[in-house]
């Protein structure tokens, strides 16, 4: 939680976080600074001490509402840093950082780096930065440590807000299920008023429609994929496929707030109309872990405990898993979930095993999420909920929705 900063900065003897970029869509700047609409700043946080946000002068109100220590990029003369810089912008930037690194008391230590920026200009600028404080050391936080590690908990109010995402994402998971229903069907194809079979593509759109008119964003697209395509885990579905009867659709659904707020993370996996024997049978050993992974979570377990369980569930069933062989692309190919928060992948990491830090605890946010993908016999299966701890260590779905494979065809 945003309370743990202070502890964890100290830890890993951390002078400064800098964090850079705009303030929406941009998770560490959404953190700390609740999202406002501020198209370019950086913050810069020492231990004990309020941020401070360095901000454009047409965005001085916005900037204010964080109660943040405020700097405005017009107090320093780029003009004059342009001149000196004999014309070079990257330059020019470096100088204008100087200054205000330097004004802040931050010419000197070790500063951990965050943020979104345009790659190759940042990478200038703060190699040009380097050569003029040379006593500053700009790191990366690669073992997130600090900023991921405070996020990796969340408090009642983030809790809240990711309820609130999972009643929307199901909600549009409900109209999705009902718009399909509602569909009449000629020689196994469902199909549309207009007489043409109806298209993943077709699905998609009117997804994204539901998820904007509920106030939400999807910016990281939807997987609603048939077939084959359901056999590759984070295949987005072709827009040009033909929705059938009888074959397996995975629709995993990730839309969050607004401005790059709060994720929710689901997935079911459906049949219209009827599945096939061994479609069934493959839903029904995925439900089965589904159903013992989440009956057997504990509190202070490292989440690794649960993928390896998984793992050798589906090694008893007979299938191949990613822990025997690390490059399969059939049977169980992936890890068991994730944690869910301002990015839809963050902490807890359940596939990695030498990290102890990826612990479940009250105020952990994750998926849980077993599949089987054979794609080379046409068929896919993943069954998803986002769960979280609560503060007595009770571990809660935070949306109930049917987990029914076939779905039921009114114009059949």
């Amino acid at each position: 939680m945003k309370q743990d900063l202070e502890t964890l900065m100290k830890a890993n003897h951390a002078d400064a976080l800098w964090i850079t970029g705009p303030a929406q869509h941009n998770p560490p700047m959404v953190y700390m600074t609740g999202g406002a609409h501020i198209t370019n700043a950086d913050l810069f946080k020492k231990p004990g001490e309020v941020p401070y946000l360095c901000h454009g002068p047409m965005e001085r109100d916005e900037a204010a509402k964080s109660g943040y220590q405020l700097i405005s990029y017009a107090k320093y003369n780029y003009k004059e840093l342009l001149k000196e810089a004999e014309g070079d912008y990257l330059t020019a930037s470096a100088l204008r950082y100087k200054q205000i690194l330097t004004e802040i008391g931050l010419a000197k230590g070790r500063v951990f780096l965050h943020g979104q920026r345009d790659i190759g200009n940042i990478f200038t600028i703060l190699n040009k930065l380097k050569e003029m404080l040379p006593n500053l050391e700009l790191l990366g936080d690669g073992s997130d440590a600090i900023l991921m590690q405070a996020r990796a908990t969340k408090d009642a109010d983030e809790i809240e807000r990711i309820r609130k995402m999972g009643c929307l994402t199901t909600t549009v998971v409900g109209k999705t299920a009902e718009f399909l229903g509602a569909h009449k069907v000629k020689e196994e194809l469902l199909i549309k008023d207009d007489g043409q079979p109806l298209l993943i593509g077709d699905v998609k759109r009117l997804i994204n429609l539901w998820i904007a008119e509920l106030g939400a964003e999807n910016p990281e697209d939807t997987i609603f994929a048939i077939g084959s395509d359901a056999g590759v885990p984070h295949s987005n579905g072709t827009p040009s496929d033909i929705i059938r009867l009888g074959q397996t659709i995975v629709f995993d659904i990730f839309p969050c707030e607004a401005g790059g707020g709060y994720f929710y993370d689901f997935t079911r996996t459906w049949c219209l109309g009827y599945a096939q024997d061994k479609i069934q049978a493959l839903y029904d050993q995925v439900k089965s872990v589904y159903n013992t992974i989440t009956s057997e979570l504990k509190t202070g377990q490292n989440a690794n405990v649960f993928q390896e369980r998984t793992c050798e569930l589906f090694e008893e069933m007979g299938h191949p898993t990613i822990r025997k062989d690390p490059q399969i692309s059939s049977g169980y190919v992936h890890s068991l979930g994730h944690g869910v928060g301002l990015n839809v992948h963050e902490k807890p990491w359940f596939g990695r095993p030498e990290d102890p830090s990826n612990m479940l605890m009250p105020g952990s946010v994750f998926t849980i999420e077993p599949g089987l993908y054979y794609p080379e016999q046409g068929m896919g299966v993943r069954l998803e909920d986002t769960y979280f701890v609560s503060p007595q260590g009770s571990f809660e779905k935070f949306a109930d929705f049917p987990m029914d494979l076939v779905l039921p065809i009114k114009g059949k």
